[in-house]
Parts: structure tokens; sequence; C-alpha cells
């Protein structure tokens, strides 16, 4: 079902599997977690030079980003960090695709758990290790030399397509943010997220929160004349669950219904107190809640607010009540409609490479994905390769997969090229 120059496609894509995976290595290499991430940043930037794509900078602190009303609110400064994008034919009138990944990882401490240093890649089995292989470099390597197959097929790009390599996707999802606010739109996205050779089609809604428990220091020559915030806090826990079992005993819609227990809630950080001999003065909770499509992070806030301070009211220890704080995601759950012509091309790559329809993934977290959906009202889904132990010890990516995303996404760029019309008909 092929033709011969989309054969003459795979064929390149097959010469660039080296390159592919030297990039991915390239890129862990960088360990970029948050306010870490100019050494990837600067392996972007050299590997789009080193194939001839332009190169341009999107600051995540560009007038009037701050205002934007999906924006979310950072304890840091965003002055001086930036996206980096290329921007391919970004005057033609013909429809306007886009690559997306985030460049960005979680920490991987503690360290001595690993099986090598997470930011030293290295193979085992057909799968190669390190701190984002998976999530996500492996799929944003994939994705650049797709360009480059195409290229090298010589199947001329003559549409617009902007290659999108972002920060902050973690933790706040501002990164791809920047990039609508200052015009970096499209038509179509896809985002090669770890999820496998399928189509997503949905994700949650996500909250971060944080809660503040101030207690009473004392020496503990007499515990009693303090009040210990730590295990305060402690009592709090069953009614964060009981708030998690709550969202998921809502009316969930479809087809989030079928899932048993889709919206999660993670304490994921507790610190507190200051000395092994003191009574702790103070204790510190972030965490994570996802609720489902349709309800607000507005709505979401006020219930965790509630739930914090009933737990109060009901302990009646005349402590003061928890200090409340949102930082982070507060992002909108959303369903992608699999009926545009966009995900029906990119079904019938995979179909044509496989020889199967694509399965769909229905996500219990969330992505950039939202950005478009939300803030510029543009369809995509993600599809990319199989990774393991994502946000874990000795997270891993699976070889052949990657090759499978860097095929299907050049035989993708190849048919929106050489085919106008069913490429305008995304719009």
């Amino acid at each position: 079902m092929l033709t011969a120059i989309e054969q003459r496609i795979l064929d390149c894509c097959d010469e660039l599997m080296d390159d592919t995976l030297e990039l991915t290595r390239e890129l862990v290499r960088g360990y970029s977690v948050l306010g870490q991430e100019r050494s990837a940043l600067a392996t972007m930037e050299s590997w789009f030079q080193r194939l001839d794509l332009p190169v341009e900078r999107v600051a995540l602190d560009a007038p009037g980003f701050s205002d934007n009303p999906h924006r979310a609110p950072t304890e840091w400064s965003s002055e001086g960090r930036y996206n980096v994008v290329s921007r391919l034919n970004p005057s033609s009138d013909k429809p306007h695709l886009i690559f997306n990944g985030h460049l960005d990882v979680v920490p991987a401490e503690p360290t001595d758990m690993w099986t090598r240093p997470p930011w030293e890649p290295w193979q085992k089995d057909g799968w190669l290790y390190g701190r984002g292989a998976g999530d996500m470099k492996a799929g944003i390597a994939a994705m650049v030399m797709a360009v480059e197959a195409v290229r090298r097929a010589g199947v001329e790009i003559d549409f617009p397509l902007t290659l999108q390599t972002v920060i902050e996707e973690e933790c706040t999802g501002n990164g791809a943010l920047a990039c609508l606010h200052q015009g970096y739109t499209g038509d179509f996205v896809l985002i090669p997220e770890p999820f496998g050779a399928q189509i997503y089609s949905g994700q949650v809604g996500v909250l971060w929160f944080r809660m503040r428990i101030d207690g009473v220091p004392a020496h503990v020559l007499d515990t009693r004349a303090g009040r210990n915030a730590i295990e305060t806090l402690q009592t709090y826990l069953p009614a964060f669950k009981a708030l998690e079992e709550e969202i998921n005993s809502l009316p969930r819609p479809a087809p989030y219904e079928a899932k048993e227990h889709p919206f999660n809630l993670s304490i994921g950080k507790i610190e507190g107190g200051n000395w092994a001999s003191s009574v702790p003065a103070h204790a510190i909770l972030e965490g994570r809640v996802g609720f489902p499509p349709g309800m607000s992070p507005d709505d979401i806030m006020t219930r965790v607010r509630q739930v914090i301070a009933d737990r109060h009211q009901a302990l009646g220890d005349g402590s003061p009540e928890p200090r409340v704080e949102f930082h982070g995601f507060r992002s909108e759950g959303h369903l992608v409609d699999l009926e545009t012509p966009g995900i029906r091309l990119l079904s019938r790559c995979h179909e044509d490479l496989v020889g199967e329809p694509p399965a769909h993934y229905l996500s219990t977290c969330t992505t950039d994905l939202r950005a478009f959906h939300v803030s510029g009202g543009i369809n995509g889904t993600c599809y990319g390769p199989v990774a393991q132990r994502i946000h874990g010890v000795d997270e891993c990516v699976d070889i052949e997969s990657i090759r499978q995303v860097l095929t299907t996404y050049a035989l993708f760029l190849g048919r929106w090229s050489t085919d106008t019309e069913s490429a305008r008909s995304v719009l």
C-alpha cells in the first residue's frame, strides 16, 4: 500500500536510526530538571543547525504572557526561560502541522537506587535507559529525524511545519502555552508522549496544591509543651483519600465511566521540622489531584480548600487553620475528537505500517495537548514510543518503538506534503 517515494522515506528512516539514538542519548545526558534545562535546549539548537533547520527561541516571559488566563502560576521567575522552536514555511497558507515535545524531566533522586547514574544513557536487551529517555526525549528525537527522513527522500516540505521543543510540561504547561501565546499555532498537533503506538483519546484535569501546618515548637524534654506539626499533618491524609474516592464516585463523562479509578490523588512531597530534638513547628504537604473533563480547576480548588477546612474544624485543637496554596498545574481535562481527518490520516499511516488499526489510549494523566485544545482550539493527539518506569527508577524506552514513531511520523509528513487536498481537509 506504500508508494515508491513512501518506501524511500522509510528507507531513509532506517538510515537515520543511529542518529535518532544519538540525539536521544545526548538529550538524556542533559539532566533537564526544572531550572536546569539549558543543556537540553542547547542540544536541540545544535541539532537543528546540524540538520539545516531554522532555530528560534520562544521566551516564557514575553509581554502579556503573565496575564494569559491559562498560564499556571509559578514560584520562580520566567525571566530568561525559553523554548527552542524550528519553523518551516511559516508564511505559507497551506494547513499548518505542529510536532511538539517537552525537554524537561522530573527529578531522578535518590539516584543511588538507579543501576547507573540516570544522566548516563545505557542500552540493554533492546531498551535505552536514562531519565527522560522515554518521557520524552526519544520521541523528540524521532519527530525531528522524521523531518530529516522526508527531506532526505527528496520530498519537498512546502507547507508550514513547526517543531516545538518546550519546557515546564512536567509542572505547569507554560512552555507549550508560551508558544501559542506568541502565535506559534497551527491546525493539527502530534506529540510523541511515551504511551505507545496508539491514538491518545483524552486526558484528565490536574491540580497541584500545597498545605502548610504550623505547630508549636518545644524542647523534647517536655513534648507536651509543644504541638507536633508533622503528627498533625498525618491526620489529614485520610481526608485526602476520601476526596479521591469522592471524585471517582461522581458521574463521569464517557468513556471515563468504563475506567475503575481514573482520577488519582497523590501526596508527592512532605517536609517539616528543623531539628531532631525539637517538636516540629511546621509541616508542608504537596499533592496532585486528578479530576474529570467537564470539572473546572476552580471547582476542584474549592473542594480541596473545603476538605482541609472541614478536617481542621473536626480536630478542634485550637491550632491555626492550615495555609493552602495552588502552584503549578491547574489544567482542564478534555476528550479528543477522534473523527477529525488528521487523526484518520495518522490511523491510516499506522495501519499501513503495522497491518492493523491503532488502539486508543484514554489517559489518567495530563500532557501539553491540553494547551493546544483548551487555549489554541487545535485538535491533535499523542502517539509515541513504549516506555517503562517513567518518573521512576531505571526509566527506559523500547528502541524498536522509537523506530515505529520515526517511520509513522515520517510517513504522516510525506502524505501531508504530497496530498494537499487531504491535508486541507484537516481544517
